[in-house]
């Protein structure tokens, strides 16, 4: 039997070696090195496998840079605020920070044991106060910079978690395309249901509260004309957060209110205006609690819609109040709706039932007219009044104030239209400013206190940090029902004040904490600027596409806001962005709740590792099955089982062709290997590894091996696994006796240029299906020779400018007689066949490079059938072998 790999009986030993030699540690006077990341986890008691994939993949690039002779950042910390400790804690009866804590080193043991690479002098914690007092800091700095807002909002409350949540924070239930209201849920809500909780599920409520705003809107244009250059983040994130800050270009449209004053109203479809038959109002609109004052009606529809008591999408009251139309004269009924939201545009709209869902369904459920304002260019029909036309078209005639813009086309329309009185450009966003305040014990206290006579205030610098005090259980806010903590003084006017109880989004923790990384330990600022600006933006970033909106648009804002405050230069925070898909078990994430979990552990961390690397692409979904587990588990035992018997087998020290084709092999998989890591396709580096090994294992197989051929084969298969498997690679290395650690080795160089690699490996290949081919054909079991003819040089010739011939240009007529091409009928048919497959020749190796290529690889046929195999130019057309030669696809004759 070959020896085995058992990783227990290594890793710990290697583990201890690395850290003494440092080899993750990057020194402060580094320039420029690679910032390879992943997202820091949440400290929720264990590593699962999503963790495991996230971190895989980094460290496997970060390892792979290292080798290239690249400097490279790879930190880890711990987002360790949050909710879930809190009940946590108080479920176990302990405090949250105790339970952190022991999180913390749980999962620190299990990435160390997991082999990943970090530099952890660089560890950051955000519950400790030496990394929160910068948020403080931070706060104070953005407050001052008029960044921060204090105001009674209505806002997303969770009873469960008894907190407010941030727009971002509140999920499902919602229609599609619907904009959102200030400080509110992302999207209306879809009738008869509610947005929930992001971590509990739980019905969202809505509250009116003084609360605490980060004004993310300042940024909103800039973060969303940013998206279109953001060439290293997937589309599908950078329209996840178009769509989040949701920018539309359009106008303000002027209705006067007899008796109350005007309405201003936002449409993106002006040409469609001489269509209203009514204007609508969100219940919060100022004007609507004016006309709550005079009708009980409105007030009692106010008063259920804000008590959370929807009617449907279509419920609406009509008012006493009209609305004079600024181009046509007309009086139009106003109406207060629950589908318009307060603070989208202006929180006042002009309904056009006749080009407009939400409008048509609205105005059909109030017996409101439908009046046509666009219609087809075509001149087609439209299903009106039935269903709306929301396509751009030409303006209809209506008469009157219509007749000047009759016939115009709607974007033609649009901009005329501006001209007119009580008409004026604008832009409006749906993003909203961020919610930062949570009821909750466990976060960074806000460093604010609040005086009758002075208002909030905040706590001076030489304060910081205001420190969480002992944390008490209780329902509710722990820090509200803590007198000691909450009475205080005014660092104003020194008279009594209370402090403030709220404590921020956890989120916030997370928006800056890749800056201080660069410089943890540094005490007078949250991180070196001069380090920023050498060593930002982040290379590489990994993390779940579900943070698009909850996270990286935080950390787009935090790094424009530290810009323009001076303590930063780069806007965009990361460069490359990497979403790494779910790991599925039985067809469903893998969940505790679910009940379908793998613990990473528990098939070692090699196989692991090298199995969520290998299944998929690493933004896609994969199955974990335990089958598929094996070919991971085998992979190794190959790979140390081949070092194992080299090192203490037979070698042979005269080469031959077949070597050559395993050294020339050698090159192709590193050049492979290498582009693929650059493509960050991982899975695509581990299926050229596993090819490779198949080589080797077969080699050894054919005839006792080649000393120098073998060694560096091996040598640099161990090399090229050890961003992937690091014990194995490392425990491979030291068995070969190779100087020092392959962790810190240099990554592999081909002796000879190999960027025609997919071409060769190509050519081997289908040059071996066809010799199956042909022997499944003629039901052949057995042959005693196979015979491989190489086109003549100038068919090799003809191919190379025929793929540089104009497609509308006779091949035949250009080539036949010229440039060394024969006047024969073989040299015509060849040329209509090539004429035929325009234009998708691809590039061919030359025909003396073919040649030899398959000189070297002929023992791989010889060894599959047990027959001779002779390769050989072909000279001429005298026969029949000759003339089916084609450039990179040989003539074969089989005895």
């Amino acid at each position: 039997m070959p020896p085995r790999y058992n990783h227990a009986q290594v890793q710990e030993y290697w583990r201890d070696v690395w850290e003494r030699e440092g080899v993750y540690e990057l020194p402060d006077d580094a320039e420029d090195p690679i910032y390879v990341l992943g997202m820091f986890p949440y400290t929720s008691g264990s590593l699962h496998m999503g963790h495991v994939r996230n971190y895989a993949i980094t460290d496997a690039y970060a390892r792979y840079r290292r080798m290239a002779g690249d400097d490279v950042l790879h930190p880890m910390g711990w987002d360790a605020f949050g909710l879930p400790a809190e009940n946590a804690a108080y479920e176990r009866d302990t405090d949250p920070e105790t339970w952190t804590r022991a999180c913390i080193e749980r999962m620190r043991d299990e990435l160390d044991e997991m082999g990943f690479g970090y530099d952890w002098s660089r560890e950051v914690t955000t519950c400790d106060p030496d990394y929160y007092r910068w948020n403080q800091w931070l706060f104070r700095e953005f407050y001052e910079a008029g960044l921060v807002e204090y105001e009674a909002a209505p806002v997303n409350w969770c009873p469960d978690c008894e907190t407010t949540l941030a727009d971002a924070q509140v999920e499902g239930g919602f229609e599609e395309g619907a904009t959102t209201p200030r400080h509110t849920a992302p999207r209306q809500a879809a009738p008869g249901t509610e947005g929930v909780c992001w971590r509990c599920g739980t019905p969202v409520e809505r509250r009116e509260l003084d609360q605490w705003f980060l004004t993310i809107t300042d940024y909103a244009d800039e973060l969303y004309e940013a998206l279109d250059h953001l060439e290293g983040w997937p589309e599908s994130v950078r329209e996840i957060q178009r769509n989040w800050i949701g920018k539309r270009e359009g106008a303000h449209v002027t209705f006067e209110v007899p008796e109350y004053g005007s309405v201003e109203a936002f449409t993106a479809r002006l040409d469609t205006a001489f269509g209203a038959t009514f204007v609508a109002l969100s219940p919060g609109h100022e004007l609507v609690a004016d006309l709550a004052r005079e009708d009980a009606e409105v007030a009692d529809y106010v008063d259920r819609v804000s008590r959370g008591e929807s009617a449907g999408g279509q419920s609406g009251v009509r008012t006493d109040a009209t609305a004079v139309h600024p181009l046509t004269g007309e009086k139009l009924p106003v109406y207060v709706a629950e589908y318009v939201l307060d603070d989208v545009g202006t929180g006042a709209l002009m309904g056009v039932p006749a080009h407009d869902e939400r409008d048509h369904a609205f105005a059909r459920e109030h017996d409101l007219p439908v009046e046509r304002g666009v219609e087809p260019a075509d001149g087609s029909d439209t299903r009106l009044p039935e269903e709306p036309f929301v396509d751009d078209g030409m303006v209809a005639a209506s008469g009157g104030a219509a007749r000047e813009y009759e016939g115009l086309a709607s974007a033609a329309a649009r901009e005329r239209l501006l001209d007119a009185e009580g008409i004026e450009l604008a832009t409006t966003f749906r993003l909203r400013d961020w919610l930062v305040s949570r009821q909750r014990y466990w976060g960074t206290p806000i460093p604010v206190v609040h005086c009758d006579s002075c208002g909030p205030t905040l706590v001076p610098e030489d304060e910081l940090p205001v420190e969480l005090p002992e944390y008490v259980q209780t329902t509710g806010n722990p820090l509200a029902a803590n007198e000691a903590f909450v009475e205080t003084t005014c660092p104003d006017c020194g008279e009594p004040a209370r402090r403030e109880t709220d404590t921020m989004d956890t989120f916030v923790d997370s928006s800056w904490y890749f800056l201080r990384y660069l410089s943890p330990d540094l005490d007078d600022a949250p991180f070196d600027t001069d380090l920023a600006e050498s060593w930002l933006p982040v290379d590489v970033y990994v993390g779940g596409e579900e943070h698009a909106v909850l996270h990286l648009l935080y950390i787009r804002f935090f790094a424009r806001a530290l810009c323009d405050l001076g303590l930063l230069d780069v806007r965009e925070p990361v460069d490359r962005l990497i979403n790494q898909g779910t790991v599925l078990h039985g067809g469903e994430k893998m969940s505790k709740s679910k009940g379908n979990t793998v613990t990473p552990h528990e098939y070692g961390p090699e196989t692991t590792r090298l199995f969520v690397l290998s299944a998929a692409h690493p933004n896609r979904d994969f199955e974990w099955t335990a089958t598929s587990v094996d070919g991971a588990y085998e992979f190794q035992q190959t790979l140390y089982g081949l070092v194992e018997t080299f090192v203490d087998g037979d070698v042979r020290e005269e080469s031959a062709a077949h070597d050559r084709y395993l050294e020339r092999e050698t090159d192709r998989t590193i050049a492979a290997v290498t582009e693929e890591f650059e493509r960050f396709r991982l899975h695509r580096a581990i299926a050229e590894l596993q090819g490779y090994l198949r080589l080797l294992r077969r080699y050894r197989e054919y005839e006792t091996p080649h000393r120098y051929t073998y060694a560096r084969a091996l040598r640099t298969l161990a090399a090229l696994v050890a961003p992937l498997a690091p014990y194995l690679a490392e425990e491979c290395w030291h068995r070969l006796d190779e100087p020092g650690l392959v962790a810190a080795a240099d990554w592999p160089n081909p002796l000879r240029p190999a960027e025609n690699h997919r071409l060769e490996r190509q050519l081997v290949r289908s040059t071996r299906e066809d010799v199956r081919e042909i022997l499944g054909v003629v039901d052949i079991d057995a042959p005693d020779s196979i015979e491989l003819v190489v086109a003549q040089d100038w068919k090799y010739a003809a191919y190379d400018r025929a793929r540089g011939i104009a497609p509308d240009a006779s091949l035949v007529d250009a080539l036949l007689g010229n440039d060394g091409v024969p006047r024969s009928e073989p040299a015509a048919e060849f040329l209509a066949d090539l004429a035929e497959r325009r234009p998708g020749l691809e590039p061919v190796v030359d025909g003396e490079r073919e040649r030899e290529l398959l000189q070297s690889a002929a023992w791989l046929l010889e060894d599959e059938f047990g027959a001779s195999v002779t390769v050989r130019r072909a000279e001429d057309d005298d026969d029949d072998l000759a003339a089916r030669a084609r450039p990179n696809r040989p003539a074969i004759y089989i005895s």
